[in-house]
C-alpha cells in the first residue's frame, strides 16, 4: 500500500499568511506549545491529563507551570516551593499574555541563576519606558501606554509585582508576582516583556486593536516547524551540557582515616580504605 503525501510537506507546500504584530504585549495569547516544547526538551514532566488544562513539573518536583483556558479567568499559574533562599512563590498571569512574554519568565526557569544582581528596571529602561514613583508604587510604562510595570507597596509593607498590557478599547491582560518571587525571574520577564521586536501570529488570530500595526508574510509549514525545531534544540542541548558538568563534578567527600599499623580485615567486614589499593572508595551523590 502506498503511503499518502500530505501535501504540507516537500516542494509541493504551500505558504500560508501570518501576520507579525507590534507591540508584542497585545499580540493575544499564541500558540501554548511555545512554552510546553521548551519546558519538555528542557527535562520536565508533563503532567497534564488528556483533555485537559497544561500541567509541566521541573525533574526536581520543585517547580510547577500551568495554562487553564477552561475556568474564568483563565490563563497561566507557575509556582515555586520554598526552599532555603526564597519562600514559596506564585505567579500569575492572564490567559491573553503572549506566550513569547511568558517563556522569558518559564524559561528562565530551566536555566542556572546568574551571578549578577538582577534588576527588574534595566530592561525597560533600554528601551525608553517612562519611570515614575506614584505614592508607594514605583511605575515603568511602554512609550505607547499600551503596557505597564509596577512594583506595588501596600501600608502593612507587603509589596507584589503587578504588570499587563491594555488597547483604548479595555482588550488585554494582566499579571502578578507574589513578594517571595526570585528577582532574576520578574526580570527574564520584563526583558520579552519590553522586547522591540514584533511576535508572528497566523491569520484569524490577530486581536482587533487600534494600536497594533501588523506586516503581512508568507510561511511555509516546515520554516514553522523548523524555527519551533531549533528551539527545542537549543533546550535539548542546554540540558545535556548542564547535566554531563553535574556528572564530572569532582567528588568533595573527604577519605576516610586510617590510623598506622591498622589490623587487617576480615572476612564479612568492611575493609577500611588504604592508600590507592582499594578501589572501593566512599561516594556521595552529586549535589543537585
Amino acid at each position: 500500500m502506498k503511503k499518502k503525501q500530505w501535501s504540507g510537506w516537500g516542494p509541493s507546500e504551500q505558504a500560508e499568511q501570518h501576520y507579525l504584530v507590534r507591540p508584542r504585549a497585545l499580540a493575544g495569547g499564541g500558540d501554548v506549545r511555545h512554552v510546553s516544547e521548551f519546558l519538555r526538551a528542557s527535562g520536565w514532566r508533563d503532567k497534564s491529563k488528556t483533555g485537559g488544562p497544561l500541567h509541566m513539573e521541573s525533574p526536581d518536583r520543585t517547580l510547577r507551570v500551568a495554562y487553564d483556558p477552561y475556568v474564568l479567568p483563565g490563563g497561566w499559574t507557575i509556582h515555586g516551593r520554598a526552599d532555603g533562599a526564597n519562600g514559596e512563590w506564585s505567579a500569575h498571569l492572564g490567559r491573553q499574555t503572549p506566550v513569547e512574554i511568558v517563556a522569558g519568565l518559564t524559561d528562565a526557569l530551566t536555566r542556572p541563576r546568574s551571578a549578577h544582581a538582577p534588576n527588574v528596571w534595566a530592561p525597560l529602561k533600554e528601551q525608553e519606558w517612562d519611570m515614575r514613583f506614584e505614592g508607594q508604587n514605583y511605575t515603568a510604562t511602554s512609550p505607547d501606554g499600551t503596557a505597564w510595570m509596577q512594583y506595588h507597596q501596600s501600608p502593612d509593607d507587603s509589596a507584589m509585582w503587578w504588570t499587563g498590557a491594555k488597547d483604548k478599547q479595555g482588550n488585554g491582560w494582566t499579571a502578578n508576582f507574589t513578594p517571595n518571587t526570585p528577582m532574576h525571574l520578574v526580570q527574564a520577564f520584563s526583558t520579552e516583556l519590553a522586547g522591540p521586536d514584533p511576535v508572528m501570529r497566523p491569520r484569524g488570530r490577530v486581536p482587533l486593536s487600534a494600536q497594533i500595526r501588523t506586516w503581512s508574510v508568507s510561511v511555509k509549514p516546515s520554516q514553522l516547524s523548523a524555527w519551533q525545531q531549533a528551539r527545542v534544540a537549543a533546550a535539548r542541548a542546554a540540558t545535556w551540557a548542564r547535566n554531563s558538568a553535574q556528572s564530572a563534578r569532582p567528588r568533595t567527600s573527604a577519605r576516610p582515616y586510617t590510623p598506622a599499623g591498622g589490623a587487617r580485615t576480615r572476612r564479612g567486614t568492611t575493609a577500611p580504605f588504604q592508600g590507592d589499593r582499594c578501589p572501593h572508595s566512599p561516594r556521595t551523590p552529586s549535589a543537585p
